[in-house]
């Protein structure tokens, strides 16, 4: 049976923590890395909904993309998850930005994946705290069917895009909140960029740029990191329950 910090290090080996970007806080936040892991469940974000599941489920560990303590805490209640999970004996791992980055099995790998683009790599971009992926079609398609396929194969209620001037063969991706990427995108000669978000203005400058551009939610473009690692974990710890969250929905309903 694995111990929270023998999963620690088995993820560190392909999505380093010290990797993660200066405003973010990847690791392990509650819980002693000693405590072995009988189940652990997986998750977009650590709610009192997803705690109730894992104890629901006896698994004493979860393992999240997004920080479950982000910013410094003023106070905890009762309700809070850190509080919760404390209180429950459940430890939680969080693997934010240094997953975002792995080229193994990172929430962006997990996006291209599912969108079929091959020649995947990562783009270096000089003197920028940037997560920025880009891959290609097998063939080119035109803005609209490319923002259709990107619906299709995420399966989002609705999605938001940019039509470009011209087909969609080369396609860069940064999942979530990665509307500041557009620009890097951009300039390495981008045919797309698929992101979670996008703010108005920098639906402005995609136009401007002539590249097509989709949003399809940060909820969509990021949950499929919990088969990619599950699957990665399941084969190194196989004395070990790596369950995905079936309680987990995304935060925002669609009319």
């Amino acid at each position: 049976m694995a111990r929270i910090c023998d999963i620690m290090d088995i993820i560190n080996a392909v999505a380093p923590f010290d990797s993660q970007l200066p405003f973010d806080n990847s690791g392990l936040l509650v819980g002693d890395g000693s405590a072995q892991v009988t189940r652990a469940l997986l998750c977009l974000d650590i709610t009192e909904t997803v705690i109730q599941e894992a104890i629901s489920i006896h698994a004493n560990l979860i393992i999240s993309h997004h920080p479950v303590i982000f910013e410094p805490l003023n106070s905890l209640g009762s309700r809070e998850p850190a509080y919760l999970l404390a209180r429950g004996g459940i430890g939680a791992l969080c693997c934010h930005t240094n997953l975002d980055l792995s080229p193994v099995c990172g929430v962006n790998i997990a996006l291209a994946s599912c969108l079929g683009l091959r020649n995947v790599r990562a783009e270096d971009v000089f003197g920028a705290e940037s997560v920025l992926f880009s891959g290609e079609l097998a063939e080119p398609v035109e803005p609209e069917a490319f923002a259709r396929l990107v619906k299709a194969r995420l399966n989002a209620k609705a999605v938001r895009f940019v039509p470009g001037e011209g087909t969609v063969k080369k396609v860069f991706l940064c999942s979530g909140a990665g509307g500041d990427e557009l620009r890097h995108a951009a300039c390495r000669g981008a045919d797309a960029f698929v992101t979670g978000e996008l703010k108005h203005h920098q639906a402005i400058e995609a136009a401007r740029t002539g590249m097509t551009c989709v949003a399809a939610g940060h909820y969509e473009t990021e949950i499929l990191f919990r088969d990619f690692l599950a699957a990665y974990l399941k084969k190194r710890f196989p004395g070990t329950g790596f369950l995905l969250s079936k309680a987990e929905k995304p935060a925002f309903e669609t009319l």
